[in-house]
């Protein structure tokens, strides 16, 4: 790569860092309870109290949340496009989400479950399960991206059709399920950011170690194969990332659309397809996204608020479609 273009990737991804720093402070300064600033300013420093309570209670946690979640899905959704050769993959089109929204809906209706840091870990469990099974369907060891993206394809079909079923018979799931299906950060407690951390950053590790294999698998199996790279074990390693990452993420706040989906795209369309930059750039911007939607949400549905999950997919399908149709998609 000539220096001149390294160093304009460098200075891209300072910028985007700095973009980054900027949300996530008017995540923290800005809410559905309007405060000024010398007031939120206070509450950064009180232990307690009106202001402390807000604050560092509620904006920072959910921020915190934000960061980690949104990183997750940008590179969750980076390794599987990687993965199935596809620049409009994005989680859900190997069933993690539908994985997790199934073992929910049963933890709740069958196990009685009732709290985040109960099911949390049934929705972790059930995108990983999924996971799973979709590298058995897939073929295994000849797993092909093709056969990959059908098997997810067509478990999340079954286990959407099994959610549908549940929630309508049972009015108490459907109550309890619809404000964790449509995706937010509202629920964030330090527990939460807890429970799901060491996944994020094991699935955050493994991610960015796979960009090299990744690499030479976009030239295709048998250049990968004369690469010296191993075509399975990056198979197996980059859905055991992505279904940590986009599990973990999914279990904490629901299944969030389109973050996963449109970031590593834009990405690569001024990166170009070297994953050791679309990588750490996804892991920028996708919280910027996210956080960014978050805080659209507080302020347009005051005194309440829209839930992210919502303003992402608003905001993101007609944006994503402008670039689809003004750009020419970005090959793998």
């Amino acid at each position: 790569m000539p220096p001149t273009r390294r160093a304009l990737r460098a200075v891209g991804l300072l910028v985007s860092v700095l973009i980054l720093v900027v949300v996530a402070m008017a995540s923290i300064a800005i809410g559905a309870k309007q405060l000024s600033m010398g007031e939120v300013w206070h509450g950064l420093f009180e232990s307690s109290g009106t202001y402390g309570d807000v604050v560092v209670d509620d904006r920072i946690s959910r921020t915190v949340l934000g960061l980690l979640a949104g990183a997750a899905l940008g590179l969750a959704g980076a390794v599987l496009q990687a993965l199935t050769r596809n620049p409009l993959a994005d989680p859900g089109l190997l069933g993690i989400n539908a994985g997790a929204s199934a073992a929910v809906v049963t933890a709740i209706t069958f196990f009685g479950v009732t709290s985040l840091s109960g099911y949390v870990w049934f929705a972790f469990l059930g995108a990983a399960a999924v996971g799973a099974m979709v590298w058995f369907l897939g073929g295994s060891r000849g797993a092909t991206p093709v056969r990959l993206a059908l098997a997810g394809t067509a478990i999340s079909a079954a286990l959407y059709g099994y959610l549908q079923a549940v929630m309508i018979t049972d009015d108490a799931a459907l109550n309890k399920m619809r404000f964790w299906t449509v995706g937010s950060l509202s629920s964030a407690t330090d527990e939460t950011i807890t429970q799901v951390l060491p996944f994020l950053l094991a699935g955050t590790v493994l991610a960015l170690a796979l960009a090299r294999p990744l690499n030479a698998m976009e030239m295709g199996d048998d250049t990968a194969k004369a690469l010296g790279a191993n075509l399975n074990r990056t198979r197996v390693l980059s859905m055991l990332a992505a279904t940590v990452l986009c599990g973990a993420a999914t279990a904490a706040c629901g299944p969030i659309v389109f973050v996963g989906l449109m970031v590593p795209h834009v990405v690569r369309s001024f990166t170009g397809p070297d994953l050791r930059w679309i990588l750490p750039y996804a892991a920028v911007l996708s919280p910027v996204l996210l956080l960014g939607a978050d805080v659209l949400g507080r302020i347009v549905a005051r005194p309440s608020e829209l839930q992210v999950g919502i303003v992402t997919a608003i905001l993101g399908g007609p944006v994503f479609i402008f670039l689809v149709r003004r750009r020419r998609t970005a090959q793998l």
